[in-house]
Formats: structure tokens, C-alpha cells, sequence
């Protein structure tokens, strides 16, 4: 007898298994559901060809692509019916969430994948409500929207699987939460925008759970206590939401987890000590939050951690000395808190590091070198601290860094040669030293490296014209040092995003080749000894967003040559002449224009009043002329307006206020605005540092507005013109004003009354007009007042008391006036002095003698004393000298002499 081989009996038995399945064929109206589906979507896109092998000619459904289908119940059973449903990755085109609807109407489907395409709108209730008997949905990666009630959640109890991440589902959660699907193992709702407090999901009833991600939210409100009963919990994501308040103790319950992350919320108070009962935790990720106190010391029981991010925050104390027992971190974030101390030694048992972020904390003492041997670091980051550099110690690095960021570390002499060693940096950071020399030509020759800051040093002598052959390079920041000589004629080789120069001794022309730079963003040349009068001509699509070519030597007329997207223009303090060119309006996304200390004359053009984004506008220190246009108005978004120190003339126009909407009203939490910071993202760290300081009148002197809060302030300079007539009375309604500048013009008449109603108006300067009236009784209303000068005037009255008024003491703020008076002053007003006492009658009519013989003594005394003291008084001189002018008495001061 001959045996089969085994093999063919083992496929002899495989069809005789499948042979049921084969024959089996999926209801028609299933099949009819999805060839409705395909069709929608061929209605849409025609050339759709993933689902060929959908057909009517394929007797059943359950052959098709991406379709399973049930087993039959019994041998002798044909029917099967749709259970899975695979369709990821179909669309890359937007589709209409309604081509979905014959989906829903397959009830027997278990499982459904419609992740990773770009199904658009909302999802029916009803449609997605019907699949009752789904155990697995995931709908990530769409752009699903519309109310998460709306999806009918509650009716699909059997799920286990639910992933709904990164679409734009708003509102919040049901009423009943999600308690009814008790069977939940894995639940993300990351990426979305729903809101609310988390307690609402009733967590409590998911007891189930084992993967949980609401990231990425808005989600508001505490931890719910809830949360901590769920012992099978392994995954835990709640970052980038708005949750506040601290983090439980009884965090240390959930044994099993694996992943916490809480990053960038709003969470305070102490780390629990609990957290070391996480034996499993391989990451722990709670940066950008306002957690304080010291890092836990049991932490170093956490020995599974892969990856620590404590990152900005507010903590303080050491790093623990046994943080060395993490022998499995490779991902170690602590910088951007107060941690002071060393660096602990037990680090150098990390060998398995690849990044290590300290920076931006209080840390002192010697950068070890033993940072340098591990083989796997990357990415180093000690800046910003008190750390000191042994400029004597030789390094010989055994790791490749990537990025490396020694910024204020005391560095000294030439930028280390141990450098040139890490060929591959796309990031390097040694700014803030005191490092001198010329800039070495080999690193010059990096070409990967991408960000490099060497900025706020004392490097001299030339650029290297190798510096901008590489195709890499993106930001080179070198302001604040003495390079020298002109710029290279190949600068704009390099596809540079940011450029900043300033404040170095650089001459000459901006060469031409800048204009071939698509890739430009910030430009900052301010600050050197950069001349001529041709710039380059940059082409209409290239994003230049920030331009700064102030404090140079540059003359002519104003340059216009820049794109139209341009946002931020400082041409200040060169020597500038010839009128406002008309074509600006061309840059009409412009919001900052910074003209001043040049000698622009002219009028000011209508054309300049037509740039509506417009939010700075300093003309200051010119030669204009002329009036100020009433459509000045049309800048509705106008905050900083400075034209002092020009030869303005006319009134201040009435409607100069109607529009100012920037001006009236000043929004809460302001964060748009002019960009003056700039922030850029390496792979696992943000850096930010700001540009330059906006230079005004502040106060009674020049002062730099920071770029961190520029958008906090709202000036209006109109001083040291020739601007007459009265203040408009709707200057009042400027209620976001926080400095009003009207001094050394030729003003008349009363202060208006309305002036009261700038609520938030810190510095207020009336002085040197010719105001009269009162001081109004209303200025007592604003209450952060801090600076008051209304000397030079005609004004007359009594200073108000009351309110910040009482603190406006200086005497010289009021001087040389008509007639003041009030307690800031030290001269009381006439009607605060009391009367002078009168004699009163002697009431004792008894003794009448008394009174009559003091009158006989009295008289003759009094007498006799008055004539001496006339004589030695010099009355009776017949001849005064002839140069002797009579005194003119100031009411005042005999009300003083008196008192």
C-alpha cells in the first residue's frame, strides 16, 4: 500500500476544511451595500481602483478585498454573512462622511477600519448607532467632525476597540458618559477638540481598561479619583490638554502602567512619592506643567524607565545622587526648572543615554567630561545654567553628537577645536561665552549642520564665504560679536530661514544675492556700519516675514523692494530721506513699521494709511509736515502710534478715534500680534529667543519694550510738534491706552474731562501747551496712573485728590502754572485755610474794672513799642535806593507765610 506524502494529504484536508467557506456567499443586500459604497465613491473620483475586485460578477462578497465574512454555522451551511471590514488607506483626496451610509447598513459587522483616510464631515447617529454589534471601530486619521454626541456612541456596547484620534470632533461628552461600554480595553480620543471635565466619561465603569489616550483636547478640570481604580491600566495619556490641579498619591496604584503622560498641562503642586510604586513605568513624561518642590528620590526605583521628561516646570532641589540607577534611561529631559546642585556623578552610569536636556536650570560647578564618553549620546543640552567649562581639560569625545548646546558656560578663547571632531551636528549652540578668535573655517565646512547660534561672543574678523555653500544650513544667529568687513557676495547660496547679524562691526552694501534666497524668514542687520542705497529685490512669493536694517548708514529713498507677506519693516536711525513712498501699500500684510531718526519729509500719505494690518507705526524724529489725515482712522489695528518730534501742525482730528478699535478696547489675553519672538522646535526641545526691543518714549524716557510682551502695550506719542487747538474730547475713549504723550505742542483750552476714562493709561504728559481750567476731578478715576506731568501750562485750581492722584507728588510735574494748588504741592488752597479767630466779648460782667484798667496800662506800652519798631524798621528813610522794585506778592506764598 502507498502512503500519500504528507504533504498533499495536509492540502487535501485544507480544501476539504474549506470547501464550505469557499461556496458560502454573503447576503445580497450585504453585497449590495458595498457595491453602493464603491460606486459613491467612484461618483467622486472615477479613477478609484483599490476595490477592483468589488463586482457583481463575483457571486460572493465574503472573495472580495478587504472583507471577512463569518464561517458557516454548520458543514451543510452556504451562508456567511460580513464581519470585518478593513478599509484603511483607501482615500487620499477628501471624501463626504455620507459615502459611509451603506456601510451601517451591514449589522453583523464586528469589526470596522476606516483609519487613515480623509473622510470629511459629520458621521450619523443613526448610521454608526446601528452596528450594534461592533467590537473593534477605529476612525483615526480623518477629519471626521461635529459633536461627539452626535456619533451615537452608546448604542455600540459590545465595543472593545475604540479609536477615534486625530479628527476635529468637538463638544462635550455625553450626559451618561461612556459607562455603558463596560467592555472597553483600548479607548483615543487624542487629537480632537472635545472639552469638558474628564470625570464625565465615568471612568469608573471602564473597568476594563487598558490603553487609555485623551491627549491632545481641551479637556479641563482635575484628575477624576476615578481614573486610579483602574488596576489594568498600561497606557495613560491625558498631555496637552488644560487639566489642573495636582497629581494624586494614588497614582502609585496603578501598578501595571507602563506609559504616563501628562505633559503640557496645567498641573501644580508636589511629584508624589507614590510614583515609585510604578515598578513597570518605561515612560514618564510630565513636562510643560507648574509642578514644583524637588524631583521624588524614589524614582530611582523606577529601573524599566526608558525615558524621563520633567522638562518646564518649576522644580527645585538636586537632581537625586542615585538618579544613576536608571540604568535603562535614554531619554533624560530636566531642563527649563530651578534644579540647582551638580551634576550627579552617578550619571556617568548612564551609558545608555542619547539625550540628555539640563538646560535653562541653576546648576553650578564643572561640566564633567565623562559626558562626552557615552557612545550613544546624541543630543546635550547644559545651557543656561551656572555651569563653568575647564578651558584647560582636553576632550576626546567618543560620541557623535547631533545637537549640542553649551550657551552661557563659560567657555573662553577660541571656539574648541574638540568640536571639529562632531561632524555630523545639525545643532550648536555657544552663545552667551566669552569665546574670541576668527570663525574657524572648519566649521565652516560642517555641511549638515543646520542651526547655529555663537552669538552675545567677542568672535573678530570676516565671514567665511564657505560658510554659505551648504545646503543645510537654516538659522546662523552671530549677533553681539565684533565680526567685521563686508558681507560675503555668496550669502544667499544658503537656503537660510533665519539670518541675524546685528550688532556686529560688518560695512559695505547688502549684497544682491540675498534676493535668491526663497527660504527667508527673519532678517536682522541692525547694528553695524552697513551703508548704500540699493537693496535687494526679493520676489512676491517668498514668506520674509521680519526685516531689521536699523541703526545702519543706509540713505536714499525708503525701500519698498521686499515681498508683500513682509510683517515686520525697521528702517530706523539711518539717513533716509525724500517723502513716504507711495507704493508701501503694496506691503500690505505689514504690522510693524519702524521709520524713526531718519529724515523723512514730506506729508503723511493716504496711501501709508491704507495698510490695514498695520499695528506699529513709529515715525518719530523726522521732518514731516503737514497735518495729521482724519483717515488715520482707517488703522482699526493700530496699538503703538508715535510721530513726536516732527513739524505736524493743525488740530487734532475729532475723528482721529472712530476706528481705532486696536486702541479702544484692549482684548484680555492678547497672543497675536506683531512677531518679535521666535521659537523653533530641534527634534526633542524648543528654543526661543526674541528679537529686538522696540525702542519708545516711555515715561519721560527712551525705553526698549520687550518682545516677550509687546503686545501688552498701547502708546500714542504726539509731542514735540506744532499741533494746536483743544484735545479732542474722544481721545477718552481710547480705553486701552496705557501712555498718552501730548506734550511741547501748542494745545489750548480745558483738559477734557473724558481724558478719566483711560482706565488702564499708566503715563499721561500734558505738559508744555497752553492748557488752562481745572485739573479735571475725573483723572482721580484712573487707577494705574504712575507717571503725571501737566507743567508749562495755564492751569488753575486745585489738584484732585483721590485715587493714584494722591501719589502724583512731584512738584516739578506741576510747575509753572497759573494758579495750583493742593497738597502734591505743598500750597494749600484758599479755601482750605481756616479763618482767622475772632475776639470774643468777656462774659464776666461783674468785673467791668478789670478790662478798664488794662486798657490805661495797655495803650501807652503798645504805643511806644510800635513807634520803636517802625523807626528801627527804616520807615521814615526819606530817600529809598533807586533801584529798589516793589515785590508783587504771590497769593500763595502769603497764604504759606502765614501758615
Amino acid at each position: 500500500m502507498v502512503m500519500a506524502k504528507p504533504s498533499l494529504l495536509l492540502e487535501s484536508i485544507s480544501i476539504i476544511f474549506l470547501l464550505p467557506w469557499l461556496s458560502s456567499s454573503c447576503p445580497e443586500y450585504q453585497k449590495q451595500a458595498l457595491l453602493q459604497f464603491k460606486s459613491s465613491v467612484l461618483a467622486i473620483n472615477p479613477s478609484f481602483d483599490t476595490l477592483d475586485s468589488w463586482n457583481s460578477s463575483t457571486s460572493s462578497c465574503c472573495l472580495w478585498d478587504k472583507v471577512t465574512c463569518s464561517s458557516p454555522s454548520n458543514s451543510n451551511s452556504t451562508s456567511s454573512v460580513v464581519i470585518e471590514l478593513h478599509l484603511s488607506f483607501l482615500f487620499a483626496e477628501f471624501m463626504p462622511s455620507n459615502l459611509l451610509a451603506p456601510l451601517f447598513l451591514i449589522k453583523s459587522l464586528r469589526e470596522l477600519d476606516l483609519s487613515w483616510n480623509s473622510i470629511n464631515g459629520q458621521i450619523s447617529a443613526l448610521g454608526l448607532g446601528n452596528l450594534s454589534n461592533l467590537v473593534h471601530l477605529d476612525l483615526s486619521w480623518n477629519s471626521i467632525n461635529g459633536q461627539i454626541t452626535a456619533l451615537g456612541l452608546g448604542n455600540l456596547s459590545n465595543l472593545v476597540h475604540l479609536d477615534l484620534h486625530r479628527n476635529s470632533i468637538n463638544g462635550q461628552i455625553p450626559a451618561l458618559g461612556l459607562g455603558n461600554l463596560s467592555n472597553l480595553v483600548h479607548l483615543d480620543l487624542s487629537g480632537n477638540s472635545i472639552n469638558g471635565q474628564i470625570h464625565t466619561l465615568k471612568l469608573g465603569d471602564l473597568i476594563n481598561l487598558v490603553h487609555l489616550d485623551l491627549s491632545s483636547n481641551w479637556f479641563n478640570g482635575s484628575i477624576p479619583p476615578q481614573l486610579f481604580q483602574l488596576k489594568y491600566l498600561q497606557y495613560l495619556d491625558l498631555g496637552y490638554n488644560s487639566l489642573e490641579g495636582g497629581l494624586s498619591p494614588k497614582v502609585g496604584s496603578l501598578r501595571d502602567l507602563r506609559i504616563l503622560d501628562l505633559t503640557s498641562n496645567r498641573l501644580s503642586g508636589e511629584l508624589p512619592e507614590e510614583i515609585g510604586n510604578l515598578t513597570k513605568l518605561q515612560l514618564l513624561s510630565l513636562g510643560s506643567n507648574k509642578f514644583s518642590n524637588g524631583i521624588p528620590s524614589s524614582i530611582s526605583y523606577l529601573r524599566d524607565l526608558e525615558q524621563v521628561d520633567l522638562g518646564n516646570n518649576s522644580l527645585s532641589m538636586e537632581i537625586p545622587s542615585d538618579i544613576g540607577n536608571l540604568s535603562n534611561l535614554s531619554f533624560l529631559i530636566l531642563g527649563t526648572n530651578k534644579l540647582t546642585g551638580g551634576i550627579p556623578a552617578s550619571m556617568q552610569k548612564l551609558n545608555k543615554l542619547y539625550l540628555l536636556d539640563l538646560e535653562g536650570n541653576l546648576l553650578t560647578g564643572e561640566i564633567p567630561f565623562w559626558l562626552f564618553a557615552f557612545k550613544d549620546l546624541l543630543r546635550l543640552y547644559l545651557g543656561g545654567n551656572n555651569l563653568t567649562w575647564n578651558n584647560n581639560m582636553k576632550i576626546v569625545p567618543k560620541c557623535r553628537l547631533f545637537e549640542l548646546s553649551l550657551r552661557s558656560c563659560g567657555l573662553q578663547g577660541e571656539i574648541p577645536e574638540w568640536i571639529s571632531t562632531q561632524a555630523n551636528l545639525s545643532l550648536l549652540d555657544l552663545s552667551m561665552n566669552q569665546l574670541h578668535g576668527p570663525f574657524p573655517q572648519w566649521l565652516a565646512e560642517f555641511h549638515v549642520l543646520s542651526s547655529l547660534f555663537i552669538s552675545h561672543n567677542k568672535l573678530s574678523g570676516s565671514l567665511p564665504t564657505t560658510l554659505f555653500r551648504s545646503s543645510q544650513l537654516s538659522i546662523l544667529a552671530l549677533s553681539h560679536n565684533n565680526f567685521s568687513g563686508e558681507l560675503p557676495e555668496n550669502i544667499g547660496d544658503a537656503n537660510l530661514f533665519i539670518l541675524m547679524l546685528d550688532r556686529n562691526n560688518f560695512s559695505g552694501p547688502i549684497p544682491q544675492s540675498l534676493s535668491r534666497n526663497s527660504n527667508l524668514a527673519i532678517l536682522d542687520l541692525s547694528s553695524n556700519r552697513l551703508s548704500g542705497d540699493i537693496f535687494p529685490v526679493f520676489d512676491s512669493q517668498v514668506d520674509l516675514l521680519y526685516v531689521d536694517f536699523s541703526s545702519n548708514q543706509f540713505s536714499g529713498e525708503i525701500p519698498t523692494t521686499f515681498p508683500p507677506k513682509i510683517k515686520t519693516l525697521a528702517l530706523g536711525s539711518n539717513k533716509f530721506s525724500g517723502p513716504l513712498p507711495s507704493n508701501l501699500t503694496k506691503l500690505r500684510n505689514l504690522q510693524r513699521l519702524e521709520l524713526q531718526d531718519n529724515n523723512i519729509s514730506g506729508e503723511l500719505p493716504n496711501s501709508l494709511l491704507q495698510i490695514s494690518c498695520l499695528q506699529v507705526l513709529i515715525l518719530r524724529n523726522n521732518s514731516l509736515q503737514g497735518s495729521i489725515p482724519k483717515t488715520l482712522s482707517n488703522l482699526q489695528n493700530l496699538r503703538i502710534l508715535d510721530l513726536s518730534s516732527n513739524n505736524l501742525t493743525g488740530e487734532i482730528p475729532i475723528e482721529f478715534v472712530n476706528n481705532l478699535t486696536g486702541l479702544i478696547e484692549a482684548p484680555p489675553n492678547r497672543t497675536s500680534g506683531v512677531v518679535l519672538t521666535l521659537r523653533f522646535r530641534t527634534q526633542n526641545s524648543i528654543t526661543e529667543f526674541a528679537v529686538n526691543e522696540l525702542i519708545v518714549n516711555w515715561k519721560k524716557s527712551k525705553q526698549g519694550l520687550s518682545s516677550h510682551y509687546i503686545n501688552m502695550y498701547f502708546l500714542l506719542d504726539l509731542s514735540n510738534n506744532q499741533l494746536s487747538r483743544e484735545i479732542p474730547a474722544s481721545l477718552g475713549a481710547l480705553k486701552a491706552l496705557k501712555m498718552l504723550n501730548l506734550s511741547y505742542n501748542k494745545l489750548y483750552g480745558k483738559i477734557p474731562t473724558s481724558l478719566g476714562d483711560l482706565q488702564n493709561v499708566e503715563g499721561l504728559d500734558l505738559s508744555h501747551n497752553k492748557l488752562s481750567g481745572p485739573i479735571p476731578t475725573a483723572f482721580t478715576k484712573l487707577q494705574q496712573l504712575t507717571t503725571l506731568d501737566v507743567s508749562n501750562n495755564k492751569l488753575t485750581g486745585r489738584i484732585p485728590i483721590g485715587g493714584q492722584m494722591n501719589t502724583m507728588v512731584d512738584p516739578n510735574f506741576y510747575a509753572n502754572n497759573s494758579d495750583l494748588c493742593g497738597f502734591q504741592i505743598h500750597v494749600p488752597c484758599l479755601e482750605d485755610i481756616p479763618p482767622a479767630p475772632k475776639l470774643q466779648e468777656n462774659d464776666n460782667k461783674e468785673e467791668p474794672w478789670i478790662l478798664l484798667e488794662a486798657i490805661k496800662i495797655g495803650y501807652p506800652i503798645g504805643f511806644l513799642l510800635t513807634i520803636g519798631n517802625i523807626f528801627l524798621a527804616g520807615y521814615f528813610n526819606p530817600s529809598p535806593p533807586s533801584n529798589s522794585r516793589r515785590r508783587r506778592h504771590h497769593p500763595h506764598r502769603l497764604i504759606k507765610q502765614r501758615i
